[in-house]
C-alpha cells in the first residue's frame, strides 16, 4: 500500500521524536513528537489556512474530533456528536468603496488603500452615508474614571470619528477592553451616531503597517446568527464605516483648528486626553457588500469529573482551530497555515487531555476541552457557545484559553492574561512554581491582547477565565515581536518557522498543572471583590465577599 504523503510526512516526525529501539521514550519526549505531529498535520497546506466554513477547517475538525475519541473524551456538541454547529453570516466588500470630505473649500476624494481601508459591515448591498463629523477622541465612556469622551457633544445622526486604541494610563486589561472597537461601537450607537470611522496613530503603523491591510481587505467578515437570521450584532444602526491611515487622518483635520499632528501629541499623553469637537467637515461614503450564509462547527469533548458534589462544575479548556484561509500572494506564497496560530495552541489542548488520561486520576470537576471556529472573525465560535452552552449555563465554572503560544524558544516565562482578577490566579501561581516557569505582565498592552482572544467571549459571560501565552524573558521579547512584525497574519507562519518542539512540550505540561489545579481544588474559582470584569459581568454569587 503507498502511503499518502502527508500522513508519511507525520508518522516521520512522529517516529524523529522518539529515542532510538530499545529506548523508552520519556513523557516530555512523547509530547514533543505528539506536538510536532499535530501541528505538522493541521499546518500543511493541504488544510489552506483552516479558514472558517472552508474545507480546509472542516477536515482539521474532524481531525480535532477523531483525537478526542482516541482520547477517551465524550462527544460534548450537539445530539451526541463532538461538533456544536455555529451558523454565521458572511460580508465582504464588493469593491474598494468610496470616500468624499465635503468642506468649506470643496470636495476632497480620499484613496483606497493609501487614505482608507473600506469596512464590511452586515446590512443593505449598498449602503450611503452622508453626515457631518464628530471627533470624540479615544471614545472612552469609563464612569469609574469619570471619563465621558461625549461630554458635551451631540452626535446624533452623525459619523463618529475616534482614535484607535485607549490611554496608556489605563490598566493593561482595562485598556483593552476600552481599545476594543466593539466597545466604542456601542457607545456611539447609544448616542444615536450613524456610523464610525476609527483613525490610526503612529504606535498602529509601527506595529502592523496600514499597507499591508491591502492584502486582505476582501476577506469575509463574519458573525453568528441569531434564530432569526439576523446577526449578532450589538450595535447594527451605528456601522464601521471604515479606518484611515495617518495620511488618510491628517486629510480629515486639514481644516479644523487642531491638526492631526497636534492631537496625536495629546493622544500620546498618558490620559490621552485630547480635543473634542463636532468637525466643520462631513463624509460622504458608498459601501458596496455582498453576504453569503455559511456553516462551522466547535469541537467539544468532556473528561467527567469524579467527585459527586463536584462533576457538574465545568472547567473549559479552550483554543482557537481556525485560521485565515487563502490571500493574495506574498513572496509568492498566499497559504496562511497558522502554524502558530494556532495550530499549537490546539495541539497543546489535545496533549493536555492525554495528560489527564494517563496520569490514571479524573479531574474532580468535569473538563470540557474546546476548539473553536471563527476567531479570527471576531471571536465567533466562543461567543456562540458563550450564548448557547452544550452544558448548563450556570456549570460554566472556568475558562483556560490558549491562543498563539510563540514555541521558538526555550520560554523561561509565561504571561497569564486575567489571572490576577479572579481567585483562578492562586491555581496559576501553584502551577507555575511546579512547573519552574516565572509568570510576567502583559509585555505589550498596546496590543489589546486581552479583549482579542476566545476567553473574553467567556468573561462577557461572567465566567472567570485566564489566557495564557509563553513570556518575553530571556530570547522572548525578540521572539515574539519579530513574529508580530514578520509571520503574523502572513504565509510564513507554518511549518518553516524554527518550532521548538521540546519547548511545545513544556507549554503543555504547564496547562495540564493549570487545568489540573483548577479542576481539584476545594472552591470554585470566582471573581475578586471589586475587579472591573467581574462588576461588569458576572452575577453576584460568582464575585468573591471578600
Amino acid at each position: 500500500m503507498k502511503l499518502n504523503p502527508l500522513l508519511a510526512a507525520v508518522s516521520a516526525l512522529v517516529i524523529a521524536g522518539f529515542p532510538a529501539q530499545g529506548q523508552s521514550p520519556t513523557s516530555a519526549q512523547v509530547t514533543a513528537a505528539n506536538m510536532r505531529a499535530h501541528i505538522t498535520f493541521l499546518a500543511s497546506d493541504l488544510l489552506q489556512g483552516r479558514d472558517t466554513g472552508e474545507p480546509g477547517y472542516d477536515i482539521a475538525a474532524n481531525y480535532v474530533a477523531s483525537q478526542f475519541s482516541q482520547l477517551g473524551l465524550k462527544p460534548a456538541g450537539a445530539n451526541g456528536t463532538y461538533f456544536q454547529p455555529v451558523p454565521l453570516i458572511a460580508a465582504r466588500p464588493r469593491d474598494e468603496g468610496r470616500y468624499v470630505l465635503k468642506t468649506k473649500g470643496g470636495d476632497v476624494a480620499l484613496t483606497f488603500g493609501d487614505d482608507y481601508i473600506v469596512a464590511r459591515p452586515f446590512g443593505p448591498a449598498e449602503r450611503k452615508v452622508s453626515a457631518q463629523l464628530v471627533f470624540v477622541g479615544f471614545g472612552v465612556v469609563a464612569p469609574e474614571k469619570k471619563r465621558d469622551d461625549y461630554k458635551g457633544l451631540d452626535v446624533r445622526g452623525k459619523i463618529v470619528v475616534v482614535l484607535s486604541g485607549a490611554p496608556s494610563a489605563f490598566q493593561t486589561e482595562e485598556r483593552a477592553y476600552y481599545a476594543n472597537s466593539r466597545t466604542k461601537r456601542e457607545q456611539a450607537a447609544k448616542r444615536g451616531a450613524v456610523g464610525l470611522i476609527a483613525l490610526y496613530l503612529p504606535d498602529d503603523e509601527k506595529r502592523r503597517p496600514f499597507a499591508e491591510g491591502k492584502r486582505s481587505w476582501q476577506s469575509w467578515a463574519m458573525n453568528w446568527r441569531k434564530p432569526d437570521g439576523t446577526p449578532n450584532d450589538t450595535a447594527p444602526e451605528t456601522p464601521s464605516l471604515g479606518t484611515l491611515s495617518l495620511s488618510g487622518a491628517a486629510k480629515l483635520f486639514a481644516t479644523s483648528k487642531f491638526s492631526y499632528e497636534k492631537i496625536v501629541e495629546a493622544a500620546e499623553k498618558p490620559q490621552g486626553e485630547t480635543p473634542r469637537f463636532a468637525m466643520a467637515t462631513s463624509l460622504d461614503v458608498t459601501l458596496h457588500t455582498e453576504t453569503k450564509m455559511i456553516e462551522s462547527a466547535n469541537v467539544a469533548g468532556m473528561l467527567e469529573g469524579s467527585d459527586p458534589s463536584l462533576k457538574s462544575e465545568v472547567v473549559v479548556l479552550s483554543a482557537h482551530l481556525d485560521h485565515i484561509g487563502v490571500t493574495p500572494p506574498l513572496n509568492g506564497d498566499s497559504i496562511n497555515n497558522g502554524a502558530l496560530d494556532n495550530a499549537s495552541g490546539i495541539a497543546t489542548t489535545l496533549e493536555v487531555a492525554r495528560a489527564f488520561r494517563e496520569s490514571g486520576k479524573p479531574p474532580r470537576r468535569s473538563v470540557l476541552f474546546l476548539a473553536v471556529t471563527g476567531e479570527e472573525k471576531g471571536l465567533l465560535g466562543a461567543e456562540y457557545f458563550a450564548h448557547n452552552p452544550t452544558v448548563a449555563a450556570a456549570s460554566l465554572a472556568a475558562n483556560v484559553n490558549l491562543d498563539m503560544p510563540i514555541l521558538t524558544y526555550a520560554f523561561t516565562d509565561v504571561v497569564a492574561f486575567g489571572a490576577d482578577r479572579s481567585t483562578l490566579g492562586v491555581a496559576v501561581a501553584r502551577a507555575a512554581a511546579k512547573s519552574g516557569v516565572a509568570l510576567s505582565p502583559d509585555p505589550l498592552p498596546a496590543e489589546g491582547f486581552f479583549t482579542r482572544s476566545d476567553h473574553f467571549r467567556f468573561v462577557e459571560a461572567g465566567v472567570p477565565s485566564i489566557y495564557l501565552m509563553t513570556g518575553f524573558q530571556g530570547p522572548g521579547e525578540a521572539q515574539f515581536k519579530g513574529f508580530l512584525a514578520s509571520c503574523y497574519h502572513k504565509p510564513c507562519d507554518d511549518l518553516k518557522l524554527p518550532i521548538n518542539y521540546e519547548a511545545g512540550a513544556r507549554f503543555a505540561a504547564i496547562n495540564y498543572e493549570i487545568a489540573r489545579e483548577i479542576a481539584d481544588g476545594d472552591a470554585r474559582p470566582v471573581w475578586k471583590k471589586g475587579d472591573f470584569f467581574g462588576g461588569k459581568f458576572a452575577r453576584p454569587a460568582l464575585i468573591a465577599a471578600e
